[in-house]
């Protein structure tokens, strides 16, 4: 997912069949959330001037805002609204599709997957004593957690039945998962070299189109993050 400044430096995209998923920033949320007559402004410059060539996909707006967030919380169903709107005035609602994207961790319950719950360490680099490198980057040569029938060799396929079992007591059954953004830590964080790197980008991206334990041979709609090429000028390093 790439933010509305990216756009500009995003020229390698151009006429591609590369599809790109945009974001509100939760910085604009107010800004859409106060008008539609705001909103068809953010759409127009940042999405409907740029199509057909770029394919927009989704808008997310808001980035894991939290329901305890006071101030941005309450912004999220209007903006959506006026967001959803402005996609359908600009005549694009066949072609772009508006969501928002929620942090795992909100769904706060504990393994296993088909209890829809897990709590906030779910990554190899949050949680290295009971959760294995081999399992976040998808190389464990067998099963690492069991879950009645179903057995988890990577936390990926673990996290996305989580999130539909969570869907199944909500009512939501029907509904499909487009994972928004996964990506691997960066900048000297735990576990941030360029082999770990390589092998979960290069395992995840082998791996989607074999959907998950719950829902399996279904394709998981997938976006890495953090993997835009920006276009540097001489004056930048």
């Amino acid at each position: 997912m790439c933010s509305s400044k990216t756009i500009n430096h995003l020229i390698s995209i151009y006429s591609s069949n590369i599809e790109v998923m945009l974001g509100v920033p939760n910085s604009k949320l107010e800004y859409v959330a106060s008008s539609r007559k705001n909103a068809r402004e953010w759409v127009k410059r940042n999405v409907r001037d740029h199509s057909p060539d770029v394919r927009f996909r989704y808008i997310v707006v808001g980035n894991e805002v939290e329901p305890s967030d006071t101030t941005l919380a309450r912004l999220v169903h209007p903006a959506l609204t006026n967001v959803h709107e402005a996609i359908a005035f600009h005549g694009l609602k066949n072609q772009v599709k508006v969501s928002t994207a929620v942090d795992t961790t909100l769904i706060g319950v504990n393994f296993p997957p088909s209890q829809g719950a897990f709590n906030s360490d779910v990554s190899y680099a949050n949680n290295p004593r009971d959760i294995s490198l081999a399992y976040d980057t998808f190389t464990s040569p067998g099963t690492v957690g069991q879950d009645v029938a179903n057995g988890y060799q990577n936390l990926f396929d673990a996290m996305l039945d989580v999130g539909y079992s969570a869907l199944e007591k909500a009512g939501g059954a029907s509904l499909d998962i487009v994972v928004s953004e996964t990506g691997w830590p960066s900048g000297g964080a735990f576990g941030a070299t360029l082999n770990n790197a390589h092998a979960f980008y290069t395992n995840v991206v082998r791996h989607v189109s074999r959907g998950t334990r719950k829902r399996p041979g279904k394709a998981i709609e997938t976006y890495l993050l953090a993997m835009c090429l920006m276009r540097t000028t001489k004056n930048q390093n």
